[in-house]
């Protein structure tokens, strides 16, 4: 019998509607229930494509013997972080000061007020991995507050004005960030960097697109060998992620992050927030350092995003799942099952000749290629990740082919074995639309259309940025997500702030001033509804009963980058392109709020330091008139100017490049544009 979660639209909480747990949605309704029955809540909180979610429902949820122990002790309440981050963000808090990290699925029992007392992440069903079992946990858990009471509620008020003191900001510094921060950040990179293997760090190890597209923008500020460690870290970096199994070598796009220090084995799961911003880094890498290969991984991904993410209504789905079923029948599913290889199902699929060239190229091996370390609870044996193993003039050399008859070889086989891991149980896909993602795709198909002269993404991204407006927009309020109708959260501080950066790109592409407008729109909300001057920033807060449990102002860079430094970033953008002089001073309140992290922490908020620089150097409008000569328009594609905003209208091809309140005289010709240096 299904429970409350049925009538939901989010993926994850109908994937546990059927749970023998009497789940309910985040509500009013759910708490007041905790209180008429004296029970604790147990919050559990995850995403539809999270691996260790589904082990911890497979595991304790769907056990009718745990879900016992559950439905008699607790009012159990399902969260999808994706929809509601306000929720994940004020928990997650909780979560990594009581127990030094956090992660999803995120476990956590709450007074009726919401007041958290204990917290986790992924709890297995019987003691192990050094881990209480998770029915014995709930026992204890519900007998405490039979038996202790109020010695928990002291504790939870206790945490919670913890949590809501260190929430509060030191002192705001009377000035910007010194320039020191650029050689710290430059510095810390140095300090971390995998010479051998590229990326910062050991496993595991992600992406984090905002760090290289920062040293990529500090490259251009700076001269000699600190701009040309800058790109060489780029470089390095962006080759071995391109070459690795983190990325899908057959179908494009990115995987979730590596496991190992060797960007050979992923967690197998794509998130749009990684194909946008991944997009974005790959096209600007391709403008700095001029190698082609960036701009066909650029490519590829958008193939794979308006291929396999776009939904029908013209915006993009929020992922793929890691796991999915071996072959139609199995009850079980595995982590990278649609997405690795036999050996043996290679050579049955391909003739001799053409399997042995691409094992040779993919690192096919018939035993399976993770290595130990890379696989340690054996779900990869026999299995192999697909990743560049050799070159083609290695390859060339090793079978006595020409080069151009490898690549022709490479290109029909990958044909062929796409089309048959097409006719596999596909994964899972998480279909709702999230705004802010969203957001981030349409800016890096945008700035595709404007670099590659692709009309079709320029068409992509117009499309969702029509849905966004005809269904989460109201003229007045920004909305979180859809699926098939509009989801019930309010747009949060990201989606604010990543959509209009995508808007701010598309103007860019086509010169349409209702992007422009809609922007200023947006931001009018952004500011009314989520700015806190206490906080010299946009804050999200998750409320309950009308009150608000914990207001935070986001200030790490991570996965994905913090609203406020978008914002930041977008203000100044918006300065120079609508002349307001507020948006600027707005822009210097978040730098001077974020200075302290930024000199003791500089790692931590790379984009927060691209609006320092933008701040610091000038933006610079670019205006394009008309259609210019041929190689001064292929010069405007290729130049890599990251403090422009650029923009289109009508004209006899003139470029018109204004810094602060000087425009200089009009550029006809390749030869004065190359003497601005800008």
């Amino acid at each position: 019998m299904a429970n409350a979660l049925a009538q939901e639209t989010s993926p994850y909480l109908l994937q546990h509607a059927h749970n023998p747990v009497d789940w309910l949605p985040w509500s009013e309704d759910a708490f007041s229930r905790a209180k008429a029955d004296d029970k604790l809540v147990f919050l559990s909180v995850g995403y539809s494509t999270c691996h260790w979610c589904h082990v911890m429902e497979r595991e304790s949820f769907e056990n009718e013997a745990i879900a016992g122990v559950m439905n008699r002790n607790f009012i159990c309440v399902k969260v999808d972080r994706e929809e509601r981050p306000d929720i994940d963000a004020t928990y997650m808090a909780f979560v990594q000061a009581t127990t030094g990290q956090g992660g999803w699925p995120m476990s956590v029992w709450l007074t009726p007020e919401g007041k958290p007392v204990v917290g986790g992440t992924y709890f297995p069903p019987e003691d192990r991995y050094g881990r209480a079992g998770f029915p014995k946990l709930c026992d204890e858990i519900g007998r405490l507050w039979k038996d202790d009471r109020e010695r928990m509620q002291d504790s939870a008020e206790k945490v919670m004005a913890h949590l809501r003191r260190e929430a509060v900001p030191d002192s705001v510094l009377n000035r910007l960030p010194g320039d020191k921060v650029f050689g710290d950040f430059l510095d810390r990179c140095e300090s971390m960097f995998d010479p051998s293997l590229g990326g910062w760090g050991g496993a595991p190890k992600f992406p984090r697109p905002v760090v290289p597209r920062l040293l990529l923008q500090l490259a251009d500020r700076f001269d000699g060998d600190e701009a040309e460690s800058a790109l060489q870290m780029t470089s390095r970096t962006l080759r071995a992620m391109a070459a690795g199994g983190m990325y899908d070598q057959l179908g494009g796009g990115f995987h979730r992050y590596s496991v190992d220090r060797y960007w050979h084995v992923p967690h197998y799961e794509k998130m749009l927030y990684d194909q946008g911003q991944l997009a974005l880094l790959y096209l600007e890498a391709w403008q700095a350092g001029g190698d082609g290969r960036d701009r066909e991984v650029a490519e590829d991904i958008f193939r794979y995003v308006i291929d396999e993410l776009l939904d029908p209504c013209g915006a993009f789905h929020a992922a793929e799942d890691a796991d999915s079923l071996a072959e139609e029948g199995d009850t079980e599913k595995k982590e990278g099952a649609y997405w690795t290889w036999e050996a043996a199902e290679i050579y049955r699929l391909l003739d001799a000749k053409t399997a042995a060239v691409f094992c040779a190229a993919y690192g096919i091996e018939e035993g399976g290629n993770a290595r130990p370390e890379s696989d340690p609870h054996g779900e990869l044996e026999g299995r192999n990740t697909l990743f560049q193993a050799a070159g083609i003039a290695t390859l060339a050399e090793q079978f006595d082919l020409s080069e151009e008859e490898i690549r022709g070889i490479l290109a029909g086989a990958k044909a062929i074995l796409l089309t048959q891991r097409k006719l596999r149980p596909l994964p899972h896909r998480d279909d709702k639309i999230i705004t802010a993602w969203n957001g981030l795709m349409i800016a890096a198909l945008a700035r595709g259309a404007r670099l590659l002269e692709r009309a079709d993404l320029g068409h992509a991204a117009k499309q969702a940025l029509e849905f966004i407006r005809r269904e989460l927009w109201d003229g007045e309020h920004l909305w979180r997500s859809y699926r098939g109708k509009r989801g019930d959260a309010p747009g949060f501080a990201a989606d604010h702030a990543f959509l209009i950066s995508g808007l701010i790109e598309m103007y860019a592409a086509d010169g349409d001033p209702a992007w422009l407008e809609w922007a200023r729109e947006i931001q009018a909300a952004f500011d009314a509804e989520h700015w806190e001057e206490s906080r010299a920033g946009y804050v999200i807060r998750a409320e309950l009963g009308g009150e608000a449990l914990l207001v935070i102002r986001e200030d790490y860079d991570g996965a994905e980058p913090a609203a406020n430094h978008v914002a930041a970033e977008n203000l100044l953008k918006l300065s120079m392109l609508l002349d307001e002089p507020a948006y600027a001073k707005r822009a210097e309140a978040i730098l001077r709020a974020g200075a302290r992290t930024a000199e003791a922490q500089a790692f931590a908020v790379p984009v927060l330091l691209g609006a320092l620089d933008l701040r610091d150097r000038g933006v610079v409008k670019i205006e394009v008139k008309g259609t210019p000569a041929p190689e001064l328009a292929e010069a405007l594609r290729r130049t890599w100017v990251p403090r422009a905003v650029w923009t289109r209208s009508a004209g006899d091809g003139e470029v018109i490049v204004c810094e602060g309140q000087v425009c200089l005289p009009p550029i006809r010709t390749l030869e004065e544009w190359e003497r601005l240096h800008l």
